[in-house]
């Protein structure tokens, strides 16, 4: 019922994106994110900024919660041209186009300044432009913050101390080789049933970022939060090529403008979010754990190994951004 009401909601919009009222374009974007999150607020700027920029001739209407459906779902409503637009995960994204597992790499990015200076330079272009061909065209990155691990019962200051764990991960093989290779049991698991697995034990601990882990609740249930940042995955606002196609000259420079002073917006709006985010979980009696990085990333250096071999066409850009 629920896949009956997603598609004949979808036929309404694809008809009613089609349509212009007094000169007005309707841009439908659809996310999977909550109302309160940094990302929704950064997509709330660039509502606001390409309605100036276009003195209200485009328009953006959202969609958040999942209302239209899971990532998954609302990239195949953009090929389509059901929906104009959406937010997702970089690692969701690779599962269309091959170029953003780039980005999920572990222990790839040095800190986040190292980061925003692949993204936001040739190479982040880049691969914003590689989804053109699956009519996915990326307009900007959001900051997701970098992925580190939290537990129940046992301090991870080593990657010795990851053996025998049962770690969540999301339904990625780059981030369940990279657990694997640490020496925990990789275990994918829906993010709606994991607060419910670490209360039952039936995993060990899982990894996020701090308001992710927060905002969850698994700050609860964790004592330990081990800041070893294995990957920086970041978000990624996409507009879909059959709306794309049909804008202006003019119109694709307002969108693309928005986007750009969006994310900027969103990376303020995240860096309050983590510090919020930490403070409650140290007032809560998590101990926070800072690692030496380099053993964990010594540890996975096979994750890397293996992706060059199935991607060997990439192998020149990863060492770029290494020496980047």
């Amino acid at each position: 019922m629920r896949e009956i009401l997603i598609t004949l909601c979808c036929l309404i919009l694809a008809l009613s994106s089609c349509k212009k009222e007094s000169n007005t374009k309707v841009l439908y974007l659809a996310h999977n994110l909550s109302q309160t999150h940094p990302v929704h607020r950064g997509i709330l700027e660039f509502q606001k900024v390409l309605q100036a920029k276009s003195n209200g001739t485009l328009k953006v209407k959202i969609f958040p919660d999942g209302q239209l459906g899971s990532e998954r779902e609302v990239l195949e409503l953009l090929q389509i041209g059901s929906v104009a637009a959406t937010k997702v995960s970089a690692a969701t994204l690779s599962n269309f186009v091959p170029e953003y597992h780039l980005l999920g790499i572990p222990y790839l990015f040095r800190d986040k300044q190292h980061l925003f200076d692949v993204l936001e330079g040739p190479i982040g272009k880049s691969i914003l432009e590689k989804g053109s061909k699956f009519w996915l065209r990326g307009l900007c990155y959001y900051d997701a913050g970098s992925r580190s691990f939290y537990t129940s019962d046992k301090a991870i200051r080593t990657p010795d101390d990851l053996k025998g764990l049962k770690i969540r991960v999301m339904n990625n093989q780059m981030a369940i080789n990279m657990v694997n290779s640490l020496g925990a049991s990789a275990t994918p698991l829906s993010y709606s049933e994991l607060y419910t697995a670490m209360q039952q034990g039936v995993v060990d601990g899982a990894e996020n970022n701090p308001p992710s882990f927060v905002s969850s609740n698994h700050y609860e249930l964790s004592k330990y939060y081990t800041l070893d940042q294995h990957s920086y995955v970041p978000d990624v606002l996409l507009i879909g090529t059959k709306y794309w196609d049909k804008l202006s000259e003019d119109e694709k420079i307002w969108v693309q403008t928005a986007a750009d002073l969006s994310a900027q917006a969103e990376k303020k709006y995240w860096n309050e979010s983590v510090e919020k985010s930490m403070k409650i979980a140290i007032e809560a009696g998590v101990e926070i754990i800072i690692p030496d990085k380099t053993l964990f990333a010594e540890k996975s250096i096979s994750v890397v190994q293996d992706f060059v071999i199935k991607y060997p066409e990439m192998a020149a850009v990863v060492n770029q951004i290494k020496n980047q």
